[in-house]
């Protein structure tokens, strides 16, 4: 093929021959795709629903589970069709659909964390000025910018992957498209043009990870000069929650991207490309329902209020 207009089809990577194991892995993702949407599911609807729940804090929340709820979707729903179908194929047109997606719905969360990150910055070091530095048009503006932003990169790699020339067949060495593979694909040295949107892209996350650093470097500051073992708690209560999540989002992205290439191997990389694109969207809504008794009691609520409706 001469280029990328060519193309018609990319070939997904199988995850086996066999069609006992493919049938494994398709009760195994729908397995996890079934828990996400209903712990998603229900953090979204019971924020949505308890007016007490309308904060900044759970307004982020509830984009995160709506971040999240597309971001296992982008992925899961193709890979089970591929496994229950035993087939490959997915075109040109949803190929660049999953690329767009996923660099959109990544890079959105992690603009959300950082918000977040602010939002316990004020909360827990200015919280005179909470009501000011994060009135709800504060929030909604701080929301579309983040989302604004990643619209905006997704925009620009998509655009420029798509458009590279592509000479070396169709098959990409993944469950999902991602932007290297497609990039593998390309002719000699044309993967150069998206070097400069690559460095745009790190950019934006240096300065997001140098913001929660700072942040957290002043709530920590905060939180030890608080007198009690109660306000300590309280205070830690939620900032680890949100912790939990960066890390988790972070520690399987890095080791996905900076691993050495020594390491890595089709089978290892499948793993590594499970563990980011579809775990945390998995388990993030269980980090912040742990322990969070303001959310477990408006859930108990919304069930109770569904399953025995006021006469």
């Amino acid at each position: 093929m001469s280029n990328g207009s060519s193309t018609t089809k990319f070939m997904l990577l199988a995850f086996t021959d066999s069609w006992q194991l493919q049938l494994l892995h398709f009760c195994l993702f729908l397995g996890i795709y079934l828990a996400a949407l209903l712990n998603n599911g229900l953090i979204i609807t019971t924020i949505a629903c308890d007016h007490r729940l309308h904060t900044p804090m759970y307004f982020f929340l509830l984009n995160l589970a709506v971040i999240d709820l597309g971001s296992i979707s982008n992925v899961l729903p193709k890979a089970m069709a591929n496994s229950l179908w035993d087939s490959r194929d997915i075109s040109y047109a949803g190929c660049a659909a999953q690329v767009f997606l996923f660099v959109l719905l990544v890079g959105a969360e992690y603009c959300l964390l950082t918000i977040m990150a602010y939002d316990r910055y004020v909360a827990i070091c200015r919280p005179l000025h909470y009501g000011t530095l994060l009135c709800s048009r504060a929030c909604v503006h701080m929301a579309a910018a983040a989302w604004g932003s990643a619209l905006l990169n997704s925009l620009l790699h998509t655009a420029n992957t798509f458009s590279i020339p592509l000479c070396k067949g169709n098959a990409v060495e993944q469950f999902f498209c991602k932007i290297p593979q497609i990039l593998k694909l390309s002719c000699s040295h044309s993967y150069l043009r998206e070097v400069g949107v690559v460095m745009l892209s790190v950019s934006l996350v240096f300065g997001c990870s140098v913001f929660i650093v700072l942040s957290y470097v002043q709530i920590f500051r905060a939180v030890l000069r608080i007198p009690s073992e109660e306000g300590w708690h309280k205070a830690f209560s939620t900032c680890l929650r949100h912790l939990a999540v960066v890390s988790l989002f972070i520690s399987t992205a890095v080791f996905a991207y900076l691993k050495t290439p020594s390491i890595s191997s089709p089978s290892l990389d499948v793993v590594v490309a499970i563990l980011y694109s579809v775990v945390p969207p998995a388990v993030n809504p269980l980090i912040y329902s742990m322990r969070n008794q303001e959310l477990k009691d408006a859930l108990k609520k919304l069930i109770q209020s569904a399953i025995l409706p006021q006469q």
